[in-house]
């Protein structure tokens, strides 16, 4: 897939009409073209605690922001033929229908996908928070839940793992290890690598085992791991 739009809401509540923000990422020919971010006036107008919490938005940002139906006028045009992708798509694509309800708007059937599930395939092993996935794929997050941020990690994981051949991107929990202790200067601990990539301890301490067999790792002192040169 190498023209797509990833799309990433923010909510201001617990209903899912009530998005609050919109980020949006076109890609063409596996590059980013262009892109779009609005605050949007949510539906119910309030904010709970937890939302605010995550996404730092509050009722101020938002009171004078303009209501979905405006927001979405300005990109529909661009999305004519263009499959839709998020980071769990469960979410988003229920935002996006519910507020098409909500205004009574005719809902155009986006095709949807991703990359959370696709991630999933990809690499069974490990969490796959959006932070942890984009900086598989070689993406440094830096601003985790803001809209547009997040649209943008999503297309580079995108990116990188749809494409016409199946599952291109694979890599095995060793090769994920040996990548994060190349990128590293100082070694780490199978604990430290196990929080960075979101793996179990078990999986890792079997990839640095792996990776010792192999010769590709090596231990300056005790139970401190490092990329070895070759």
């Amino acid at each position: 897939m190498k023209d797509f739009a990833a799309i990433d809401f923010e909510t201001a509540n617990n209903e899912p009409t009530s998005v609050c923000s919109v980020g949006i990422v076109f890609v063409h020919d596996c590059q980013i073209v262009d892109s779009f971010y609005s605050l949007i006036k949510p539906e119910p107008e309030y904010y709970n605690y937890w939302c605010t919490q995550v996404h730092g938005l509050n009722e101020a940002d938002t009171h004078n922001a303009p209501l979905f139906p405006e927001v979405w006028a300005q990109v529909a045009p661009k999305l004519q033929g263009l499959p839709l992708i998020a980071h769990n798509k469960a979410f988003d694509e229920n935002c996006l229908k519910a507020v098409f309800r909500c205004y009574q708007m005719d809902y155009p059937n986006y095709p949807f996908y991703c990359t959370l599930l696709k991630s999933r395939r990809v690499w069974p092993c490990g969490r796959h928070n959006l932070d942890i996935i984009a900086d598989r794929c070689g993406y440094s997050l830096t601003n985790h839940h803001h809209a547009l941020a997040d649209a943008e990690a999503c297309a580079a994981i995108a990116i990188k793992l749809f494409n016409p051949a199946d599952d291109p991107y694979f890599m095995e929990p060793s090769d994920i290890v040996l990548q994060k202790l190349k990128c590293k200067s100082e070694p780490l601990k199978c604990v430290q690598l196990s929080e960075l990539l979101g793996m179990d301890r078990k999986n890792v301490d079997l990839a640095i085992r792996r990776l010792k067999a192999e010769g590709k790792v090596s231990s300056p002192k005790r139970g401190f791991w490092q990329a070895n040169e070759y």
